[in-house]
């Protein structure tokens, strides 16, 4: 990983998507910082779409699409793409499953929470779980007592038995039934909203992260970032961001903002 000061002039100037995981990456211990918020605004001023990929529920994303400086935002780690237009007033909701299918799935997804607050001391259902619509959160560190990496690692495991897609954030593991991710609906929303090809994704895309479900898209895009909090995963990665931040949470986006745009 390279210190995002060292970012090329040449590459930085084709940059016209910025897409960001919001948990320690936006913010920082667990609130977003008004210098995030302005870096946001100020990539919006400079024409660079901001596009949140977050494994936070639908309720939130919601919220997000309509009073954040966003273009649209993709949630539960790739169960849809929500986009407010603002002209017309109207929210476009694009999910990968069907609404009966989702239905399906919660069903599977209730029996597994139960199994996994079982056979894992301390786990706790996340306290957002209320607002899902496609996936089972379970926190181990967010609201409860932060949980040892083996039993971070038991409930990914219990996911996948299952036959579950299992992912670890800074905060939560989120399980769902269904081949998509974060990379996924991330292509899809690029495509059909804003015409991108996938040739031109790796010239004209950022991707910054901080943790493990972020490691498919610092795989796909050459111009990926991690903040320097991604540190507190090092040797848990299966992809390494290109570029890191000197700063941790909202103020390494800040700082990787203010590069772009200089």
């Amino acid at each position: 990983m390279k210190p995002i000061k060292e970012f090329p002039s040449r590459e930085k100037s084709q940059i016209q998507y910025v897409l960001t995981d919001i948990d320690d990456t936006l913010t920082v211990h667990g609130r977003l910082p008004a210098i995030a918020f302005s870096a946001m605004e100020k990539l919006q001023q400079n024409n660079i779409h901001v596009i949140p990929i977050t494994g936070r529920p639908a309720g939130w994303c919601d919220h997000i699409a309509r009073m954040w400086p966003v273009a649209g935002l993709v949630g539960e780690n790739g169960a849809f793409y929500f986009r407010y237009d603002t002209e017309k007033k109207k929210m476009i909701r694009r999910y990968f499953k069907s609404k009966e299918a989702r239905r399906q799935d919660q069903k599977k997804l209730s029996r597994l929470k139960e199994e996994i607050l079982k056979q894992v001391p301390g786990s706790q259902v996340s306290a957002d779980q209320a607002y899902r619509e496609a996936d089972l959160a379970i926190d181990f560190c967010e609201d409860v007592p932060p949980l040892s990496a083996e039993a971070i690692d038991n409930i990914v495991q219990i996911f996948k038995q299952a036959g579950a897609q299992a992912k670890e954030s800074s905060i939560h593991v989120n399980g769902w039934f269904g081949n998509y991710d974060k990379l996924t609906m991330s292509q899809m929303l690029l495509d059909e909203v804003f015409n991108l090809s996938l040739e031109l994704l790796k010239d004209q895309v950022l991707y910054i992260g901080d943790s493990p479900n972020d490691c498919p898209m610092f795989a796909f895009f050459p111009h990926s970032v991690g903040v320097a909090n991604i540190l507190d995963f090092k040797g848990r990665l299966e992809s390494e961001p290109a570029w890191i931040t000197t700063e941790p949470g909202g103020y390494g986006f800040a700082e990787m903002a203010d590069i772009l745009v200089s």
